[in-house]
């Protein structure tokens, strides 16, 4: 039997942290740009995005039904540059993840190479849980006779 790893595709997912985590193991796969997701609570998250290089002018977040896309594309350097060893990454990228039901953002920043997107989750109040109090028939007559009616009603010879 084969055993299939859908740890790429559960990490993007925003929102739906227990149906991930009951499908994923420990994925600690890498991409570009490197990001982080935390969780504060049920409702809120953020996701964080390394993108050093880059300026605000050269970011975009669009939200189109459940899908969240960041893309970023940096302005051309001026001279091509010759880099005895490059460890920084400054290149065009496009990342998507796949937010919850509910799920919203809440505000963006860029600070210090950073990119932080919080993420809250509104729930309508007629969707929310609530608790139904239990009575019992003696508080509702008219039901208590109704039921007996009806089963007189059965009991009772055909004419």
């Amino acid at each position: 039997m084969r055993n299939f790893d859908l740890s790429p595709l559960l990490r993007q997912w925003i929102g739906f942290d227990e149906l991930a985590s009951n499908m994923q193991g420990d994925f600690q796969g890498v991409s570009y740009p490197q990001y982080n997701i935390e969780k504060s609570d049920d409702n809120h998250y953020r996701i964080t995005l390394a993108l050093a290089g880059f300026s605000q002018h050269e970011l975009s977040i669009e939200i189109e039904g459940p899908r969240l896309t960041i893309k970023g594309k940096p302005a051309l350097a001026d001279k091509e540059r010759r880099y005895l060893h490059q460890g920084l990454v400054c290149q065009e990228f496009s990342l998507s993840f796949t937010l919850a039901e509910h799920m919203n953002v809440a505000q963006a920043d860029l600070t210090n190479g950073l990119l932080n997107i919080d993420l809250e989750r509104h729930i309508p109040e007629s969707l929310q849980p609530r608790r139904i109090a239990i009575g019992s028939n003696e508080q509702q007559p008219g039901l208590r006779n109704r039921s007996r009616t009806i089963d007189s009603e059965k009991i009772a010879p055909a004419q």
